[in-house]
Order: structure tokens, then sequence, then C-alpha cells
């Protein structure tokens, strides 16, 4: 009894010193009870006939119906397709950039043109998805920029950058590398910070040119965190952001811009088949859950550390 009345003493007595820290702790857990935890009630619709007069509560209980007619719905296929080719792409073409961005930034003698190229590289990431579409139409669009210089040049046609589907993937990719490239560069950058710096001077003196140490020394210090970021852009591959596809988007690239998250946002808002868009939400959660998975079992086996 003496032994638990010190230690509830104790514990008051290390909650009273620490009070402020508590007190901001709460905000991020109420942040996430309201908005990440609290909308899980809603899941439920997807195994309802739902109706807004009934409620979720009210309405009656269909089981697996809505995940069935999910895969008997030719849409939703090409939403899946154009999602996982869109993220793909991303992983492939876009993924590398900031690697190669923070160890060409790492090798820079001049430190201080270095922090100024960060700055610039790092500010689309503050802008709104609106001005960053507003400017990819600025520059690609058939009487944008980039065509108007292709007709003083001599082009008898302006590029279809957003009218076709093949080079609107591509346009896609550039914005997402502009969009992106600064943020996970500056993430690469902190993992290299903490390399050992005899690391590169033991490289110097076996004989290791700027490009050796880069190869020994950098690439694997930096795996983990490498792998920590394949793992969660694996878990991705299903989930893709709304504003990205839905704002670059138009009526002649249809086929190719129609993700799963405008799918959802068609069925769901548009159609109101609040029902049917909850079940593609949660078929697209579950399936990104098991990719991280997956990923992580994998990382593990192939001797890396994982994501947990």
């Amino acid at each position: 009894m003496k032994q638990k009345a010190k230690r509830s003493a104790l514990t008051k007595s290390i909650m009273k010193r620490n009070a402020s820290l508590y007190v901001m702790l709460a905000i991020p857990i109420s942040y996430f009870i309201l908005f990440k935890y609290g909308p899980m009630y809603g899941i439920a619709a997807a195994f309802k006939d739902y109706n807004i007069f009934l409620g979720l509560k009210g309405s009656p209980w269909v089981g697996m119906k809505h995940f069935v007619r999910v895969f008997s719905t030719p849409g939703f296929f090409v939403a899946l397709r154009n999602t996982i080719i869109l993220n793909l792409g991303d992983l492939f073409f876009t993924f590398p950039v900031p690697i190669i961005l923070a160890i060409l930034l790492g090798e820079l003698k001049f430190k201080g043109f270095g922090r100024n190229v960060e700055r610039i590289m790092y500010l689309p990431h503050f802008l709104s998805m609106v001005i960053i579409a507003g400017i990819v139409y600025q520059v690609f669009s058939p009487t944008g920029v980039l065509n108007v210089i292709w007709a003083k040049v001599g082009g008898s046609q302006p590029i279809p950058f957003l009218t076709r589907p093949g080079t609107w993937r591509l346009t896609y990719w550039i914005a997402s590398i502009w969009m992106g490239a600064g943020y996970g560069m500056i993430i690469y950058l902190a993992a290299m910070g903490g390399i050992n710096r005899e690391l590169y001077d033991s490289a110097y003196i076996d004989g290791a040119g700027r490009f050796g140490r880069i190869w020994h020394v950098t690439l694997p210090q930096l795996k983990p965190t490498i792998v920590t970021m394949v793992i969660m852009n694996v878990g991705k591959i299903l989930a893709i952001g709304f504003e990205r596809p839905y704002l670059l988007s138009n009526v002649l690239v249809d086929d190719a811009s129609l993700v799963i998250s405008v799918y959802v946002y068609r069925m769901g808002l548009q159609a109101g088949m609040y029902d049917y868009a909850t079940a593609v939400g949660l078929f697209q959660s579950v399936v990104g859950l098991l990719m991280v998975l997956v990923a992580n079992t994998l990382a593990k086996r192939l001797g890396e550390e994982g994501l947990f």
C-alpha cells in the first residue's frame, strides 16, 4: 500500500511539473480523436443502404452489397487503373529526384548558394494547389508559355500537354516533381547531416573520389531513410490526393485523370450515393494498409529496419 501511495504521489508530482506539456499534448490528441477516429463511425455506411432521413442507425443493413457493386462497375476499374498508373509514375519518376538534389546540394562547396537553392526549391510546398494548377495551365496550356515559345521556333501545332492522356500524365508528374522535390530534399538533407564525417575522410584516404564517396558512404547511410520513404509511398499506391488530379483534369483527358478520390467525390457528393462511395473509400484504405504491411515485411526480410 505504501509503495502504491508513493507511486501515486510521484505520478502527481511529475504531472504537475509537466502540466504545460500535457496541455500541449492534448491538442494533437483532440485533433486525431475528432477528425481521424471520430469519422470512422461513418464506415458503417458501406454496409448499409444509407438514407439521410433515416440516419446511419436507421438505415437497413445490406452487408457486402455495395462492395459487389463496386467490382461490377466499369467506372471503378478506370479510376483504379488511373490511380495506380499515376502513383507508380510518382514512385519511379518523382521519388528519386529529392535524393539526387539532396546529394548534389550536399556536395556544394558554397553552402550559402546551397541554402538559397533549398529555399527556392521548398517554396512550391507552401503554395495552394489552386495556385499550382493555375501556374501549370499558364505554362502548359495550348496558349501557354511553352507553346508560345514552340510557335516562335517554328512549331506548326501546339503541343497537347493537357489535352491528350499520355502528355497529360507527363505534365502531372512534372508538376508533382516541382511541388514535392523541395520537401523530400529537406528530409534527405537532414538524414545526411547525421552522417559521420570520418567515414568520408576514411573513404578519401582509401582513394575514393567524389562519386566513390557518394556511392560507398552517402547512399548506404541514406538507405534506412530511403527504405522508410519507399514503404510509405507503396502504402499510398491506391491513395491519391483529390485536388491535383481534379484541378488539372478536363473532359478531354477524363479517361486518364479520373482517380479514386475524384470518383468517390462524383459518386458521393454529386450523385448522392454515400453508401457506395464509402465502400470505395474503405476498399482503398484497407488495400493501402495491406500494402504498407507487405512492403514493411519485405524490407525486414531484406535486412532493413522497416517502418515498424
